[in-house]
């Protein structure tokens, strides 16, 4: 049976863990809402009667892999606590992170090894929480990767080794093991005077670093019904891969087996004829021609730009120029008169300066991508300039598309 993480939050000595993979869910009757949240979703296999009469799509052509995915078995998540040593003097102060000192002496213990009264002063050691992703079908004895953050205030995980840490699923129970050195992408220097660091030093990778010890059951074999969801939403696609599932079953199978729910659902009835994996590895192969919306994607801390290949705007004109104000001190010393009892002053000094450039005025009209892009770089501009004129032609209600903020 599909066994699935089930959500709750367990809270215990100031650590929140939300527990589980959860108890063995029966088959997914028709009208159920499986994960049990909300509103529950009617999915019903309604075969179309025949292919869609959408418009032709001029556009990239993508195999069903790559723009869906199958709705079985999912991913799960694993935590766990552990300590990185080696580390050159980076690791935990062991007043600041009293947690560190405490692991170091559980750890210890469970070796044999009693620590006597008194505080350690290593600084080679640092308490970190290592994080992976249990994937479907895994089994007893593969490999995963595992990251590796800091917990406490260690500077740099360079050169360090993760001991052995249990990883457990939000139930509780251990599923897989992390050991090994820590890779990290970051440096850290450090002098009386300065410090540079580039990167993020205190967080890293083991590629390969847990081992699964136990597996989650999933029979996807025993599946009837197969869901398919896309991973941009999109009606006008749902409706092309269902119509190309159905082509190819009707030509392979003798019967129309797909059927749209949503702009993200397809479920598509698995021939009894075939093995579900099998089944899957021909349709997943099928080329189909996607569709999305007239989307700008603007990030202004970046400056980046990203305008989709349906993204139209009307004839417009617009001006673009950019006004420098520089204002300079230059105070003066003034000098008294001889043989006076003045005394020296500065007297101040300001100097203003405007410079307008640009302010051409430009005539945008871009039935095509290849066309705006021109029209823009016709006024140049820079990024943030491009950012302000496209919020300006939005509000002027000639941007044919979703100009999209991050």
């Amino acid at each position: 049976m599909l066994r699935l993480l089930a959500l709750r939050v367990l809270v215990a000595t100031g650590f929140a863990v939300a527990p589980a993979i959860a108890a063995d869910f029966p088959p997914r009757p028709v009208g159920q809402n499986q994960a049990g949240i909300g509103q529950d979703v009617n999915y019903r296999i309604e075969i179309a009667a025949g292919p869609s009469s959408l418009p032709t799509v001029v556009g990239p052509v993508s195999r069903i892999k790559d723009i869906a995915t199958i709705q079985t078995a999912r991913d799960n998540q694993l935590i766990g606590y552990g300590l990185v040593i080696g580390l050159q003097g980076s690791g935990d102060g062991l007043r600041n992170s009293p947690f560190t000192e405490q692991s170091i002496r559980a750890m210890l213990q469970n070796l044999g090894i009693a620590m006597e009264g008194g505080q350690a002063r290593a600084r080679n050691v640092a308490a970190v929480i290592v994080t992976a992703t249990l994937p479907a079908f895994v089994q007893s004895g593969a490999r995963i990767d595992v990251s590796v953050s800091s917990l406490g205030d260690a500077t740099s995980l360079q050169g360090g080794t993760l001991v052995m840490t249990p990883l457990r699923a939000p139930d509780g129970d251990i599923y897989a093991v992390a050991q090994g050195p820590v890779f990290i992408s970051g440096f850290s220097a450090q002098g009386q005077a300065e410090t540079l660091t580039k990167g993020v030093p205190t967080a890293g990778r083991i590629p390969n670093g847990a081992i699964v010890e136990r597996q989650i059951e999933a029979r996807f074999n025993d599946d009837e019904v197969l869901t398919l969801q896309l991973r941009n939403p999109d009606f006008s696609t749902a409706i092309r891969v269902t119509d190309i599932i159905n082509d190819y079953t009707a030509s392979r199978f003798g019967n129309r087996t797909a059927s749209e729910q949503d702009s993200r659902t397809i479920l598509v009835k698995r021939p009894a004829s075939v093995s579900a994996a099998r089944f899957v590895a021909e349709i997943e192969n099928l080329l189909v021609a996607t569709d999305t919306p007239a989307r700008v994607v603007v990030d202004e801390r970046t400056g980046t730009i990203v305008i989709g290949q349906d993204v139209k705007i009307a004839q417009v004109a617009v001006s673009y120029g950019q006004l420098t104000v520089r204002i300079t001190e230059q105070p003066q010393v003034v000098q008294p008169a001889p043989f006076s009892r003045g005394e020296t002053a500065t007297e101040p000094s300001t100097v203003i300066e405007a410079d307008q450039s640009g302010g051409q005025v430009a005539m945008l009209d871009g039935p095509d991508l290849q066309t705006l892009v021109a029209g823009l770089n016709r006024i140049g501009v820079k990024p943030d300039g491009i950012i302000a004129i496209l919020q300006g032609i939005k509000s002027a209600g000639a941007l044919q598309a979703e100009l999209v903020f991050q």
